[in-house]
């Protein structure tokens, strides 16, 4: 009998996309034979998950949970919008932004977390639905918000299930005032976030190759006008002002009352909190954002079945 090592135990769960323990019992089995525990999974249905991996997975929900003074949000895909809505893959989505508050924002700590009532990872569980339910899932990216006093609100577009649907927002305001109205204004900034998808909190934080980007179009743009060099300059800087209104949320106007701008209403929220707030971080997640979709049409979906 070959020594089930780890690096054996390793190389059958790259092959299978099977849980640790999983593999691990299968080589047990099978007297460390790869090929012969690969096909005990299979038999076991264990194995199904490596088989749907190249699978393009842009649907699922994206979480979100919050404790006092932290929050998580979490995207977990899914192949379909169906299984979106099958009450275990909401389970345990909720379940894995719960997990996410002690991630400090690592998803290979969250996907290496005990998973609830189970022997196994996050990971392992995962791979285990992948096998039940017959579909590619993925865990694809985790973020995680702290602050020392204060409330990490939340809002999710779209909602599917409590805390779960296709956009999630967290929001930290950091304050010492009263707890129940930071988490009221929290959730309206968070509503404000959802709609506007600012890109930083302020323009110090904005990418300065982004910066550069606008500034070339915009110089561009305002030569056409065909006005001498010192005038194009003052009409950049101009509009370099108004793309900082647009994109970055402290500057931007408050979509709740049309008129003021998010860091005058957080200002003026520390009179009924009883004390100065402070906007520290925002997070914005939007289910599939960055997947590319396979695109194929119906007439070739039925040619490529026929000539199967």
């Amino acid at each position: 009998m070959a020594e089930i090592t780890a690096s054996l135990v390793k190389e059958l769960r790259e092959k299978t996309g099977a849980g640790m323990m999983d593999c691990k019992k299968a080589l047990t089995e099978t007297a460390g034979d790869m090929e012969a525990a690969i096909d005990w999974l299979r038999t076991k249905g264990l194995a199904k998950a490596a088989k749907k991996a190249d699978r393009v997975a842009a649907e699922g929900l994206v979480a979100v949970a919050t404790e006092g003074t932290r929050g998580a949000v979490v995207e977990v895909n899914s192949e379909t919008d169906f299984v979106a809505r099958n009450d275990k893959f909401q389970e345990m989505a909720g379940t894995i932004a719960k997990l996410a508050l002690a991630s400090g924002g690592s998803l290979d700590t969250l996907s290496g977390a005990s998973y609830p009532g189970t022997s196994g990872t996050v990971q392992d569980h995962l791979t285990g639905m992948i096998a039940s339910i017959g579909e590619n899932m993925s865990l694809r990216r985790v973020a995680t918000l702290e602050v020392s006093d204060g409330v990490v609100a939340s809002y999710v577009h779209n909602q599917v299930a409590p805390g779960m649907g296709k956009i999630g927002v967290l929001v930290a305001l950091e304050s010492s005032g009263d707890k129940a109205t930071l988490e009221a204004l929290g959730r309206q900034i968070a509503m404000h976030i959802a709609a506007t998808s600012p890109m930083s909190l302020r323009k110090e934080d904005l990418d300065a190759a982004a910066i550069e980007r606008e500034r070339a179009v915009l110089v561009e743009q305002a030569r056409e006008s065909g006005k001498p060099e010192a005038v194009i300059e003052k009409m950049v800087e101009g509009r370099l002002r108004k793309f900082y209104e647009e994109v970055c949320l402290l500057e931007q106007t408050y979509v709740i009352d049309g008129e003021s701008r998010v860091g005058q209403v957080v200002e003026a929220a520390a009179k009924d909190a009883g004390a100065p707030v402070d906007l520290i971080a925002f997070v914005r997640f939007t289910l599939g954002e960055g997947i590319e979709k396979e695109e194929q049409d119906f007439a070739s979906e039925v040619a490529a079945a026929a000539g199967g």
